[in-house]
Formats: structure tokens, C-alpha cells, sequence
């Protein structure tokens, strides 16, 4: 790599430590460090949203989809919006009247410290695995653009992140995730600039050529309803749930939204970050669909379209921004999941109000953790990656289930709640044998959570009605 290119990565990631050190001033307790004050400006944690859900596989993989097909990707863009109107509606109102510092709070307001345990043990096992593995992959990609080793690539993106995330607390994370943000939005709109110029058409040539190809199609009208998870309506119905559930019961982030002012500013967050999750998939998609018009369509290895465009075709600057764009992307991920796991595991577990001390501790051993993951199993290790980058589809219905009971004025027993999460869990294993959409996921396993569990409820209320629950 270029000198030029490594002392622009080195600016940035120094800048981002240093910024982390400065803001850790205005930390004075646990819920300083865990919720910003809870005066975090709505626009910042907006944008701290989106770049805590754009892992460098995203950035890397949404032009792929481009490259070789169309842009139906879209389609779950579109339900990613309704999911966060679903959640701004339901699940927030009940979140600011409770004044929570871990969402699982509410689980146990309704059900008891054991039942929020329980949620809160399965919202940081999802973690550990899925950012864990995240991180790996995430590694890998830096690898093969950076020419870095695959420890190397780990330590630099770990211990940066930890230095600032330790330091800092959420006001930093959130407000280092939105310059990030920032940064590889830019990457991706210079490279649509780039291509352009590369090739002997203009703009709207090139639509019209894309278009003729079929490249630029949003919707699949035609399509399997149960096994294909691009086809309209599975697309639209399983990207609402999606984001319905990972945005309203996965900790990590609902946090962002806990630490603005109020309930109005709140959704205008978490509404927000649908549209720019929009807006960043269209500008991926059109830089891949620009590239494989650059490149001719040659057939090139999976998710790899995007990095040989970085590595061959940028100049020297302009691919050390785009580079520390996609260390961005990494950091924004695993900065976030280090605080929320954090947060979690200080709130549910050790009953809250620690001092800030102990919070970072707390911090610095999930980091440790999340880094050791990463050292410790390589993309050889494909059943491991594969597990962990699924998993959220395997616990997320659970979760919801879980929130929905809460809301009702019915008091379920422990065990039936038990029974409802597991149950949930393996549902999505049949479903995956089956070959039934991912998109669906989510939707089937929370109906059959509801499900078991008032059935179990019924069941015990004949067998041992005098039970207290």
C-alpha cells in the first residue's frame, strides 16, 4: 500500500482515539457513559444507527448484488422503513414512560428479574457470536485489501475501537459512528464519480444501458412467495419484521434512541435511519451496477467486485479514504456491541448503577472477548462464520415474542415463557431445512413463540392452577 494512502488511515484512526480520550470529560456516571446524558442530538443518533448496522460486509457485498443481478436488494430496504414506524409506534412510547437504562428492563418489570436474565443472556450471546464472527470477516476483507495479516488487520481495528469506546462511552461512539458514516457514503458517491469518468458514456447512457440489461429492476413481481426472499411481498413483509425486531428489542440499538432527549426526537431517529439506510443501499447498488459496466460484467469471485474495483481502478488518496471508510464501518459495528453489551450485562446483571470505573472494565473484557473471537478461528472455519452471522435470525424471534407477552395484562409462569423462546429457536432450524426464505424467519417464529406459550400457560393452569406465577 501506498505511503499516501496508510498515513490518511493513520489520521483517521489516531483522530478517532484522540476524540474518545477528549470526550471521556463529560462522563460523570454509569448513565453518562451508557446513555450520553440522554441529550444526544436525534440527527447523530440517527446516523450512529445506520453505521452500527453497516458492517464492512455490507458495504462490501450490497455492489456485489449489484455486479451479478439487479437491485431487488431494495425491496427490503423499503421494509426496513415500515419495521421502524412499527416500532416508533409501539415499542418506544413504552420505553421512555418506564425510563430504562437496558431495554430488557421492561421483561423484567413485567415478568421478573430471572425472565429479564433470560432475554438479556440471549441478547448477548446473539452479540458475542454474531459481532464476534462479524469482526472476523470484517478482518478478512481489510486483509485482502490492505495486504495486512489477519492478526495485524484484528489488533489495529480492536484495540483503536477499544481506546475510544472506553474512553469515550456512547456520546463518543455515537458521534464517531456518524462521522464514519459520513465517510464511506462518500466513498461510495466518489466511486459512482470515478466509474463515470472511467467510462466513454455519460450518466444517463449508462442508465439506459443498465436498464436495457435489466440491471436497475427494484421489484419482483415474479418469485416463489415461501422460498424466495427477494420476491415483493417476502421481500417488503420480512425486511419489516427485520427491522421491527432488531431495531426494537435488540439492545444495541435501541440504545442510540434511550439517550436522545424524548419520545419526538426519538422517532425521528430511529425513522431516519430507515430512509439513509435507503439512500446507502441506492448509492452501493449504483456504484455496482456502474462497475460491472467499467469491468465489462467479467465474472469475478464473490463480494470480491467491489475490493478489485478499490485495489485496481482508485488513485492514490482516494483509496486510503475509501479504505479508512471501510475500517469505518468495522469500527462503527464493533464500538457499538462492545457498549451495548456493556450496558446490558451492568444493568440486568449486576443491578445498575456501577460507577463508571466498573463499566469500563465491564467494557474492556467484552471487547477482549470480541477481538479473541476474531484471533481465534479464521474463514476456514465456514460452519462457525455461517452460525454466526445467522444467528440473529434464530433469537430475534424469541426476543419480540418476548416484548409483545410484555405488553399484554395476562401474567405468564416462568416455564411458559421458557418453553415459547426455545421453541422459537428451533422452529427457525425446520425452517431452514426446508429451504423456507430467511425473510420469513423472523415472522414464523415469533407467531410460534406466541403460540407454545399460551398453550404451555393453558396446559399448566389445568395441571397446577394454584401455582403463583
Amino acid at each position: 500500500m501506498h505511503w499516501v494512502d496508510l498515513t490518511i488511515i493513520f489520521i483517521f484512526l489516531a483522530g478517532f482515539s484522540l476524540y474518545g480520550i477528549w470526550q471521556s470529560r463529560y462522563n460523570k456516571s454509569s448513565a453518562d457513559y451508557f446513555l450520553g446524558g440522554r441529550n444526544l442530538p436525534w440527527p447523530v443518533a440517527m446516523l450512529s444507527i445506520v453505521a452500527t448496522e453497516t458492517s464492512v460486509l455490507t458495504f462490501i457485498s450490497v455492489p456485489g448484488l449489484a455486479y451479478r443481478g439487479d437491485w431487488f436488494f431494495l425491496q427490503l430496504a423499503i421494509g426496513y422503513i415500515l419495521g421502524r414506524i412499527i416500532v416508533s409506534l409501539i415499542l418506544l412510547p413504552q420505553y421512555f414512560k418506564s425510563g430504562i437504562t437496558s431495554i430488557y428492563e421492561i421483561i423484567g418489570q413485567k415478568f421478573g428479574p430471572d425472565i429479564q436474565k433470560v432475554a438479556s443472556g440471549v441478547f448477548l450471546i446473539t452479540r458475542i457470536l454474531a459481532d464476534g464472527v462479524r469482526f472476523l470477516a470484517t478482518a478478512v476483507v481489510v486483509q485482502v485489501i490492505t495486504g495486512w495479516s489477519l492478526p495485524m488487520a484484528v489488533i489495529m481495528i480492536g484495540v483503536v475501537t477499544l481506546i475510544y469506546t472506553l474512553y469515550g462511552g456512547i456520546r463518543t461512539v455515537v458521534w464517531v459512528d456518524s462521522i464514519q458514516f459520513i465517510l464511506y457514503l462518500f466513498g461510495g458517491i466518489a466511486s459512482i464519480i470515478i466509474v463515470i469518468n472511467l467510462l466513454d458514456q455519460s450518466l444517463f447512457e449508462a442508465l439506459s444501458t443498465l436498464k436495457g440489461e435489466g440491471k436497475l429492476a427494484i421489484f419482483n413481481w415474479n418469485g416463489n412467495l415461501i422460498k424466495d426472499p427477494y420476491y415483493f411481498i417476502s421481500a417488503i413483509a420480512g425486511g419489516a419484521l427485520l427491522s421491527f425486531s432488531s431495531h426494537g428489542v435488540d439492545h444495541m440499538m435501541v440504545q442510540r434512541v434511550l439517550g436522545t432527549q424524548n419520545l419526538t426526537a426519538a422517532r425521528k431517529a430511529m425513522i431516519g435511519s430507515g430512509l439513509f439506510v435507503f439512500l446507502q443501499f441506492s448509492v452501493f447498488l449504483m456504484a455496482g451496477s456502474l462497475i460491472y459496466l467499467l469491468m465489462g460484467g467479467v465474472q469475478i469471485e464473490r463480494d470480491r467486485e467491489f475490493t478489485s474495483f478499490i485495489v485496481n481502478y482508485l488513485p492514490i488518496g482516494l483509496k486510503g479514504i475509501l479504505l479508512a471508510g471501510v475500517l469505518s464501518a468495522a469500527m462503527s459495528t464493533l464500538s457499538s456491541s462492545i457498549n451495548s453489551l456493556a450496558s446490558s450485562t451492568v444493568t440486568d446483571w449486576l443491578g445498575g448503577g456501577q460507577t463508571i470505573k466498573k463499566s469500563q472494565w465491564v467494557s474492556l473484557i467484552w471487547g477482549v472477548i470480541l477481538i479473541a473471537i476474531a484471533l481465534l478461528f479464521d474463514e476456514s472455519d465456514s460452519a462457525i462464520v455461517i452460525v454466526g452471522l445467522q444467528i440473529a435470525s434464530f433469537t430475534y424471534g424469541g426476543l419480540l415474542g418476548l416484548f409483545l407477552l410484555s405488553r399484554m395484562k395476562k401474567i405468564f409462569r416462568s416455564s411458559s415463557l421458557i418453553m415459547g423462546l426455545i421453541a422459537s429457536l428451533g422452529i427457525v432450524f425446520l425452517l431452514k431445512e426446508y429451504g423456507i426464505a430467511w425473510t420469513w424467519f423472523i415472522g414464523i417464529s415469533v407467531s410460534f413463540n406466541l403460540i407454545i406459550v399460551f398453550i404451555t400457560e393453558k396446559i399448566l393452569e389445568i395441571l397446577r392452577p394454584d401455582v403463583s406465577r
